[in-house]
This record gives structure tokens, C-alpha cells and sequence, in this order.
């Protein structure tokens, strides 16, 4: 089989197993009736974000990958940035002909600030520690720091659902949109049980494909001569986050902007707190310049939100469509310095 085929045929069934995934948790939450955050920032973010965790777990366990570190770390630094630049810009293009560029993006706020400041503080421990390792490199102080991202998530975790009961009585409780699919297709009855199955066969799914998508990635980066670790930032977060893309646009233009931004901000908490943990323990952790680029882009775009969030006022659909012009140039930046 072909490196481009098995790139591409690996990318279009990580989408269609990923939307199967991805519409049995918005049923879970449905089902267990809690709040559009907490299914947003949990159970679809971390449904939608696992394409992303199980790529770089295939690639550093694979012995048959070639550069897997690269690969891996590749598929790590990738997300938070697509997540925070593009995914967000197409979400306000989706609404942009509707409410214009000043027009409001209307998340609830206690959560949109609790995902960001989550990540924020994730992010930058793991970050800090990978430019550490070009000095100093400890195993005590690598697992400490571990530690401290895996427990922050639990933390988050239980802080999210601990806010759901206020958020449904304030009327923001899940309710899915799309029929459940294995009810809709295969007639099988619509209750929980159905639901998990299905959510089974979604995940195996990925795992599958995840692995045909890593073998293609790495024979196409050899065919056109392009790093390995370029090649991951770009072309495994637009297959892994291609689910998240497409339910956050089709929930802001339903009017779910609380659903569409914290599937969006909850990923990036998973991948902010937990994927590092993985790069930490089983990649060297270090990062070059060349590499930091996508880091320093996504840390900006984070702090651009915050700022708008804090004032107090709704964000603006102009506000997201410049966290686009930072994933063009981040991408520009880094292909120069490579070549370079």
C-alpha cells in the first residue's frame, strides 16, 4: 500500500470514526443529563482529542516507525495550536455572514475562563520543562512534573462537573441534535447501552486508522523531503481535529456557542495537561527553536482570547479570525527556519 493512499485513507476514516465517537458522547451526555460545558469540555473534547493522543502513543510504541520521537512530539505540539488559531477563526467564519465581524461569540464565560487558565498553566510547565531539558535534564524533576499536569486534569475534571448542576438549572443542559447513529442505521434501540457500544467501535476505529495514518505520514515526509516533525504539526492535527472543526461549526451556527467553543477549549485542556505527559516520558522532551514556534503562536493566541475575555465584554468574531493570521505565519516561520 502506497504512503499517500494510506495517508489519505487513514485521514478520511479517523473523521468518519471520529463523528461515530463523537455523536454517541453527545447522546452519553444527553442521557445523563448534565450541562452543555461539562459535556463539551469533557466528554466531546477528550472524545474528539483522543484521534491526537492515541497518534503520538502508535508512533513512540511502534517499532516500525521511522523518527517516532519526532513523529510523536510532532503530534503533540500540533493540536493546542490548530486548536487556538485555525479551529477557532473557521468557527467565526462559519457565523461571520450572520453576525458580521463585530458581532458577539456568546460562550459561557465561568468556563470558557476556568479551560484557558487550565491550559494556560499546563501548557507552560510542560513547555518550560522541554526548553529546561536543552540545560539540565532530571528524571525526579520529569516525573514531578508529570505529576503535577495528570493531577491538574483531575482537578479540572472535577472542578467542570462540579459546575454542571448550576449550568443546568440556568438552562444548559445537553441536548443532541443528530439522531443516535447505530439507532439511526442499525435500528438498535436508543438507550445507554447502545450508546457506549457505539462508542466502543468509534474508538477502536481510530486506533486502527490512527496507525494506517502514522504509516503515511512518515513515507510521505521521505517522498517529498519535507521533516518529520513539520510534517506532524501540520497534517496530524488536520486529521485528528477535522471532528472538532466540524461540530464547533455546526453548534455555533445552531447557536450553541457555549457547546461549539468549550468542545473546542476542553480539548486543548486535555492536550495542554495530558499529551505532555507522554512527550515528558517517553521523548527526549526537547525543544529547538524550530519546534518552539508552534508552542510560542498558540501561547499568543491563548493570551489574545484572554485579554478580550477579561474586559469583560463578549468576544467578537474579528477577535478569532486573527488567531487564523497567527497558524498561517507560525507555519510560514518555522517552514523558513527549517530551511534555514
Amino acid at each position: 500500500m502506497s504512503s499517500t493512499f494510506e495517508l489519505v485513507i487513514g485521514m478520511v476514516f479517523i473523521l468518519i470514526t471520529a463523528m461515530v465517537f463523537c455523536n454517541a458522547l453527545e447522546h452519553l451526555g444527553e442521557h445523563l443529563g448534565i450541562s452543555e460545558g461539562v459535556t463539551g469540555s469533557i466528554f466531546v473534547a477528550v472524545g474528539t482529542a483522543l484521534p491526537e493522543a492515541i497518534v503520538p502513543i502508535i508512533a513512540l510504541f511502534s517499532g516500525s516507525v521511522k523518527d517516532a520521537s519526532e513523529v510523536g512530539i510532532g503530534a503533540i505540539m500540533g493540536p493546542p495550536l490548530m486548536l487556538s488559531t485555525l479551529s477557532v477563526t473557521l468557527m467565526a467564519f462559519a457565523v461571520l455572514k450572520a453576525r458580521g465581524m463585530k458581532g458577539h461569540i456568546r460562550p459561557e464565560r465561568s468556563g470558557l475562563k476556568r479551560d484557558l487558565s487550565f491550559f494556560s498553566f499546563g501548557y507552560a510547565l510542560a513547555i518550560l520543562l522541554a526548553f529546561s531539558h536543552n540545560f539540565y535534564n532530571n528524571h525526579i524533576i520529569n516525573l514531578f512534573v508529570t505529576g503535577v499536569l495528570i493531577t491538574s486534569y483531575f482537578i479540572y475534571v472535577l472542578v467542570t462537573i462540579k459546575a454542571s448542576s448550576k449550568l443546568v438549572a440556568d438552562g444548559h443542559v445537553t441536548e443532541a441534535d443528530e439522531a443516535l447513529f447505530f439507532h439511526k442505521v442499525f435500528k438498535l434501540p436508543d438507550n445507554l447501552f447502545t450508546v457506549i457500544v457505539q462508542a466502543t467501535v468509534g474508538l477502536l476505529g481510530l486506533i486502527y486508522f490512527a496507525h494506517v495514518f502514522i504509516d503515511g505520514i512518515t513515507g510521505v515526509a521521505d517522498l517529498i523531503g519535507i521533516p518529520i516533525f513539520l510534517l506532524s504539526v501540520v497534517l496530524i492535527p488536520v486529521a485528528t481535529e477535522l471532528p472538532e472543526k466540524v461540530n464547533s461549526i455546526l453548534w455555533i451556527r445552531k447557536g450553541k456557542d457555549t457547546l461549539a467553543v468549550a468542545n473546542i477549549t476542553g480539548a486543548m485542556v486535555f492536550q495542554g495537561l495530558l499529551l505532555p505527559v507522554m512527550g515528558i516520558l517517553f521523548t527526549d522532551w526537547i525543544l529547538s527553536w524550530e519546534k518552539a514556534v508552534s508552542c510560542i503562536a498558540t501561547f499568543i493566541a491563548v493570551i489574545w482570547i484572554s485579554i478580550h475575555l477579561r474586559k469583560g465584554q463578549h468576544i467578537k468574531v474579528e477577535h478569532f479570525i486573527f488567531n487564523g493570521i497567527l497558524y498561517v505565519a507560525s507555519l510560514i516561520i518555522s517552514f523558513m527556519l527549517y530551511k534555514g
